[in-house]
């Protein structure tokens, strides 16, 4: 969700200032990146492995995250050490369409980097069910259920993902707001917006370039405005596009731009990282944000220090809502793809790089809260992070990626549309009912 210090490992953000857009990857360069592991051979007399593993994500080439790779390598070396690893770290916005071209043509990277729910659903045909393979990690790691499919495990979660709202208390002072009480309501959240938007700055800081703001507005949100009940509905498949809360969301969305809350541009402007710049750099009060790879309260505190707040969604919907949680499930993981020459060797390489070692210098180099959930958090001084490691357990998987890929990129679509004026909400939900049949 990338910079290129090496043509051949373009990563995804630099050290201090976040992710850029990444220039495309040449076709050539993306056929060398391919090709799975050799099979693997023992050295004459001996026990010695041999051969090659590719692996494919979009953090390996990131300053913030080489001592994470670096742990996961050596841990899966000590147990290998003839076989040859190769991360190759593609651009995010073209990640998804270059793992196409590969599964079209039967051959690629061994293992590949996946988003929890629809992005590694809809391609577990090319991928080695892990059911049964992975079962010592079981009790070890939470977030399976975003990798898997039908009972059916797929990919190894290596983070979790949520979407609290962070916030600027130094914005919220100029304002002349309470910096220490962040909206709990729908109705305090609208006379926050209308204060810091008189003081100067934007109330959210939004990029919908992508046309993914509104899977963090709807994700983000929702805990305000749906039922328990049809928030389970919604993410056990009944789904219901013309009920009035999913009417409430998609109406802020546009009321929300109407009346003004953003940075202009919204259509035009980056998410990653254009949108978390600007909130990094004071330009907005509030923003919904990650607690996963990138834009979470790690990147934020680094700019922000004892200025960011984090809070859990606001109550829009009192008649279904009281109290509200974190939205929160498995992050990213990585899967064994169907052609790899070596699946044994492929499944340990996927084990190593959910090494609690591994994953403990992900979570204290990188901020990425780790899927291990034997990894001791408390050692962390950041109030923003303690308090997401607080409401983990009460949190229910994000709405969005329970939804299909086909689904998300009409909803992107729309999402854009009703910014600009171009569709109303009804003809929007119209469409997405359809789609989501």
């Amino acid at each position: 969700m990338s910079i290129a210090s090496d043509p051949t490992t373009r990563g995804i953000r630099t050290a201090r200032r976040g992710w850029v857009a990444a220039a495309l990857v040449p076709l050539l360069a993306v056929a060398a990146g391919c090709g799975a592991a050799a099979p693997q051979t023992k050295a004459a007399g001996g026990t010695a492995e041999s051969g090659k593993l590719v692996v494919w994500d979009w953090h390996s080439g990131d300053a913030n995250t080489k001592d994470y790779y670096a742990k996961a390598k050596s841990d899966f070396e000590a147990k290998h050490p003839g076989v040859q690893v190769e991360f190759v770290a593609q651009p995010y916005d073209q990640y998804y369409t270059l793992l196409g071209t590969a599964i079209q043509a039967g051959k690629g990277p061994d293992i590949s980097m996946f988003n929890g729910g629809a992005q590694m659903r809809d391609r577990v045909s090319a991928l080695l069910p892990l059911t049964g393979k992975t079962d010592d990690l079981t009790s070890r790691l939470t977030g399976w259920d975003a990798f898997r499919k039908d009972g059916t495990t797929y990919a190894v979660p290596i983070t979790l993902q949520g979407f609290p709202f962070y916030y600027n208390k130094a914005v919220y002072t100029k304002a002349g707001l309470d910096p220490a009480a962040p909206p709990k309501t729908l109705a305090e959240l609208q006379t926050d917006c209308a204060a810091i938007k008189k003081s100067g700055n934007a109330c959210f800081n939004l990029g919908n370039k992508e046309g993914i703001g509104i899977e963090f507005f709807l994700s983000g949100f929702a805990p305000g405005v749906f039922s328990p009940a049809q928030y389970d509905a919604w993410l056990a498949g009944k789904r219901d596009w013309k009920s009035p809360e999913v009417k409430q969301i998609f109406d802020l969305w546009k009321k929300s731009n109407d009346e003004g809350w953003y940075n202009k541009g919204v259509n035009s402007t980056a998410m990653f990282m254009d949108q978390f710049t600007m909130f990094s750099g004071g330009k907005g009060g509030n923003v919904i944000g990650l607690i996963s790879d990138t834009a979470h309260w790690k990147d934020l505190n680094e700019f922000l220090g004892p200025d960011l707040g984090v809070y859990q969604a606001p109550v829009l919907n009192p008649k279904n809502v009281t109290t509200t949680f974190l939205p929160a499930e498995g992050g990213i993981g990585y899967g064994v793809m169907k052609w790899t020459k070596s699946p044994d060797l492929a499944v340990d390489l996927v084990k190593s790089l959910a090494s609690t070692d591994a994953e403990k210098v992900f979570f204290e180099k990188a901020g990425a809260i780790a899927a291990d959930k034997s990894i001791d958090t408390s050692s962390v001084d950041v109030q923003s992070a303690k308090e997401i490691v607080s409401w983990l357990p009460d949190s229910k998987p994000l709405l969005h990626t329970a939804l299909s890929a086909k689904t998300l990129d009409l909803m992107h679509r729309l999402s854009q549309q009703l910014i600009s004026g171009d569709v109303t909400v009804d003809a929007a939900l119209t469409q997405l009912a359809a789609s989501d049949k």
